[in-house]
């Protein structure tokens, strides 16, 4: 008997989304449910989309970059398929799943969020909560209604942001500031409205410039002055709500020379002006006595 034979396929959905979908919504052209035979194995060099593999019973694995993880029963298995990438079932107890082939915005950026290319095993997640999303997700593939590509996308939201409950909730999306960073981070923290440079970051540390910029942003994804401005600009947003001092005063105390500066650089990460956000933010809220 073939191994693809000795599989059996409760649910076997395909779909063709729309391009007008596809360009702004998540969609799912390929779905099922699997109960595997003992040699169920995939292996690919790479293919569309992202496959999210909900491990019901039995045990399975998939192999990344030459790494062998283990699939539990209550695990998300995340495959970025774009990628060289492998798994199937453990031979003596074969595992059943429930699948989708997910297809949409961002969904490389946000794999990398949830590191899965190193960690492609999501453990903790709200397995009650999951798989009803899977087998809701499965009867709106086989609905012909105009709102389902819509209902969809919400669905393949809602599993994404199981996901990162999961994560959150191992510490995996919060890392430990590397020690040697610590001080660096506490001192921008502290004292944001002082004049920073990556040279005088870097020397507190202890270490090179070039060296502490590229640990720094393994650490946190961002250079140490972006964070920095991200830092300044926080504290900025708190004082235009909580106080009544000027938007010139407020740029001073948050670090910055020029007002001008202030109001560009608060604008391309706010979308707004401090003005604007002032204004926003306080409409109908009450002036404290």
């Amino acid at each position: 008997m073939s191994a693809f034979l000795e599989n059996n396929f409760p649910v076997s959905l395909h779909s063709t989304p729309s391009p007008a979908h596809q360009e702004v919504f998540y969609t799912v052209p390929r779905a099922g449910h699997l109960v595997a035979g003992s040699s169920h194995h995939i292996q690919r060099k790479h293919f569309p989309g992202h496959e999210l593999i909900l491990c019901l019973r039995g045990r399975g694995w998939t192999r990344i970059e030459g790494h062998l993880h283990k699939v539990e029963p209550g695990d998300l298995l995340w495959m970025n398929c774009h990628h060289p990438h492998e798994h199937g079932a453990e031979a003596e107890d074969p595992w059943e799943v429930y699948w989708i082939r997910a297809e949409g915005p961002r969904l490389a950026q946000i794999s990398e969020m949830l590191t899965v290319r190193e960690s492609p095993v999501i453990r903790g997640l709200d397995f009650k909560s999951a798989r009803r999303l899977f087998t809701e997700l499965f009867e709106l593939m086989t609905a012909d209604a105009p709102g389902s590509p819509a209902r969809v996308h919400a669905h393949v939201a809602q599993l994404l942001a199981l996901a990162f409950s999961a994560r959150q909730q191992t510490g995996a999306l919060n890392p430990a500031v590397p020690f040697v960073l610590k001080r660096s981070v506490e001192r921008m923290k502290m004292f944001y409205f002082e004049c920073h440079t990556v040279a005088s970051l870097s020397s507190t540390a202890g270490m090179s410039p070039t060296h502490f910029s590229r640990l720094f942003k393994k650490a946190f994804g961002t250079s140490p002055i972006d964070w920095l401005r991200r830092e300044r600009i926080n504290q900025a947003k708190r004082r235009l709500v909580d106080t009544d001092n000027t938007v010139k005063e407020i740029a001073e105390q948050v670090g910055y020379n020029d007002r001008y500066f202030f109001s560009k650089d608060f604008k391309t990460h706010t979308g707004l002006t401090p003005s604007q956000f002032r204004a926003n933010e306080t409409s109908g809220v009450p002036t404290q006595a």
